[in-house]
């Protein structure tokens, strides 16, 4: 086990393990809880009451937060011609086609954070599969990314758009901005995310849904949330 250092402890006597926090509470503790010399990430974690091996069971999808992420992303789009160009103009860091997949092959580039392609570059695309697919950069028509609107896809990524998938153990984690948001903000955000998962509820589910949630920072303690002040949250 990894020893913690004397900051993450004295962090760490801050929270409650044995509490659920209210979920506006938790938010406002965030800055308490971080302690590095640089603007944390807030990170959310959710585990959901589905089973991911079953097929009916899957959630994924992809949301905009109205305070972005507060991250510079940097964007690839696989396009050709006109798309190409419109790429170019809505930002987009990095435009090619099949040249840009030989050099992520051959040269094992990776040197971008989300990609996007219109639907006729897929059969090219796609041979990236076993590159791209374990991080999470494969295209997907699911969430948006395989897409001939080009322009809209980069502005929404460059502009605060996230993808959320459960994985393996029913768990969900998102980005949902930096600590120096301030708890208005990340609140925002955070509640944008929930919404959007709340609405990508399998009808195969049964029981509770939301059965745990969680925040941290990159480097700070994480602080239970009670799942109840989520729904008192989303009624209002």
């Amino acid at each position: 086990m990894a020893r913690r250092g004397k900051k993450y402890i004295e962090a760490k006597k801050k929270v409650d393990r044995t509490r659920r926090y209210d979920l506006r509470e938790a938010v406002q503790m965030l800055p308490e809880l971080s302690y590095a010399n640089f603007d944390e990430t807030v990170d959310l974690a959710v585990r959901l009451g589905v089973d991911p091996r079953k097929p009916d069971q899957m959630v994924r999808g992809s949301v905009v937060l109205p305070h972005g992420t507060g991250k510079e992303v940097k964007v690839l789009v696989f396009a050709k011609g006109e798309k190409e160009k419109e790429a170019r103009e809505a930002g987009a860091d990095y435009v090619g086609g099949e040249e840009l997949v030989e050099k992520i092959q051959k040269e094992g580039w990776l040197d971008f954070d989300r990609a996007v392609a219109t639907p006729d570059m897929m059969k090219v695309v796609s041979r990236l599969g076993k590159i791209l697919g374990p991080r999470g950069l494969m295209p997907s028509a699911k969430v948006g990314t395989v897409t001939f609107d080009v322009a809209k896809a980069v502005k929404e990524i460059k502009g605060g758009k996230v993808e959320y998938k459960v994985d393996k153990a029913g768990n969900v984690h998102i980005p949902v901005g930096k600590v120096s948001f301030g708890p208005e903000k990340l609140l925002e955000n955070i509640m944008t995310v929930l919404d959007s998962i709340v609405r990508a509820k399998p009808a195969a589910s049964k029981g509770t849904y939301l059965r745990s949630i969680a925040l941290s920072t990159t480097m700070g303690p994480g602080i239970k949330v009670d799942p109840n002040s989520i729904r008192d949250v989303l009624k209002q």
